[in-house]
């Protein structure tokens, strides 16, 4: 008898001990968490986009910013423009080198601000540049009407003195995925068009619309029914603006070049600097 339960209890330990590291496997296997794939280090962190990102990696190229030909400097008046890529800026030496004005990244998307969009806007004007703000689309994030809300209420704005210009919307590549934001063509001219209507509403002012005649191209069909009443900032690094998106016969403003001094994105308006004031106040 005394083997018989002996044999027994060793079964029973036997089978406690099997059942106890199934058990302890089970819970080992839970709580070691599944494996996601690896974040692609060449996608960009949101919020560190800006105004010609995707120039640069879509389009190419670049021009020297002392080959523009006498004519177009005698006519145009030159501008920079700005994000939290330049941090500090020497905007006394920008203004001694014959810049007039310049745009500062404001937002992107309704969860980015600038942080150094305080001393990057107020730094041109107390320094007697002509200043304004820009705010960089993410269609694939929020409603047009949505973003321009929140660029409206972070440094967006737009006020008669002659010295603020109208807020820009930046329209290019999305360096985070699909060049256009997973939209067709129409869904894209959609979501311009709240955000556009949305910023007159805030501000009494057309937003100016810059974007690269081939984004807009492929991204909206080379729809022209904004030309009417949104000037274009067009981008193109080279020794011209090139040809322009449907609608518009010429352009307000023309980033040409990725490499200018001081600040590398430099910028003309199309028109003297009496033009230029003229155009701020609207």
């Amino acid at each position: 008898m005394v083997g018989v339960r002996l044999s027994i209890s060793l079964q029973r330990g036997r089978t406690r001990l099997a059942f106890t590291g199934a058990l302890t496997g089970l819970l080992l296997s839970a709580s070691v968490p599944a494996a996601f794939p690896a974040p692609d280090p060449d996608t960009p962190r949101r919020g560190t986009a800006y105004m010609g990102m995707g120039v640069l990696a879509h389009d190419g190229g670049d021009s020297d910013p002392d080959a523009l030909s006498p004519v177009t400097r005698a006519s145009q008046t030159e501008g920079v423009d700005v994000s939290s890529h330049q941090g500090e800026v020497d905007w006394s030496t920008l203004w001694g080198s014959g810049v007039k004005w310049a745009y500062t990244k404001a937002t992107e998307g309704t969860s980015y601000r600038n942080p150094y969009f305080t001393g990057q806007y107020n730094g041109p004007y107390t320094t007697g540049l002509i200043r304004g703000s820009y705010h960089f689309a993410t269609p694939d994030t929020s409603g047009g009407a949505a973003q321009a809300d929140y660029f409206a209420a972070h440094g967006g704005g737009w006020s008669k003195d002659a010295k603020t210009l109208p807020g820009a919307l930046d329209m290019e590549w999305n360096p985070y995925g699909d060049s256009c934001y997973g939209k067709s063509a129409s869904a894209m001219v959609g979501w311009i068009r709240d955000f556009l209507n949305r910023y007159k509403e805030r501000t009494g002012r057309d937003a100016v619309i810059y974007t690269a005649t081939n984004w807009w191209q492929q991204c909206t069909g080379d729809y022209g029914g904004f030309a009417a009443n949104n000037p274009l900032w067009i981008a193109r690094y080279a020794s011209s603006a090139g040809p322009l998106p449907s609608g518009w016969s010429s352009y307000t403003m023309w980033q040409y070049t990725a490499t200018g001094k001081t600040v590398g994105d430099h910028d003309r308006f199309n028109g003297a600097q009496d033009q230029l004031r003229s155009f701020a106040t609207g």
